[in-house]
């Protein structure tokens, strides 16, 4: 009887591996040129309101000039937008940590969406800033990347 113990406790199954986090997943990226400016700290309210405009046209397939800017509550940016589909009104909020940008639906049917794109199974999102153009980085659960590069002046976004 006690060989079957032994035998059964063999069988068990291992323990299921949890996703990788978005910053684990995009830990093997390419590194950024160096003409390219990765921050070592808090962005500038300008710079935070560019990466924000770029990223949220980067990942909803806008134009950066349709994303408005509606404010700054510390280091997070309200935006909104007109959806192309229907023409009503998208909201976001959108934060920077280090190169990582993460974005926030908001006044969505269900309250369940409204949460921060940061979990295992959403995109990563990183950014570089050079001059007057911001590069918007998608890394896709699926390993598939999208490198986009945006014209965001910095003029443009002076309050």
């Amino acid at each position: 009887m006690l060989t079957l113990g032994l035998g059964l406790s063999a069988c068990k199954p291992e323990p299921l591996k949890s996703e990788p986090t978005p910053a684990e997943r995009v830990e093997m990226r390419a590194a950024a040129s160096d003409a390219s400016t990765t921050p070592t700290g808090p962005l500038s309210a300008v710079d935070l309101r560019r990466v924000c405009r770029a990223a949220l046209a980067a990942v909803h397939g806008q134009a950066t000039s349709a994303i408005e800017i509606t404010g700054l509550e510390g280091q997070v940016v309200n935006a909104q937008w007109r959806a192309p589909v229907d023409g009503g009104l998208m909201k976001a909020q959108c934060r920077t940590d280090g190169d990582l940008v993460t974005w926030k639906p908001l006044e969505l049917p269900d309250p369940a969406d409204i949460r921060w794109m940061n979990e295992a199974g959403d995109p990563v999102n990183t950014f570089a800033i050079k001059g007057d153009v911001v590069t918007v980085t998608q890394t896709y659960p699926d390993a598939t990347i999208q490198a986009e590069d945006f014209d965001v002046p910095a003029t443009q976004e002076a309050v």
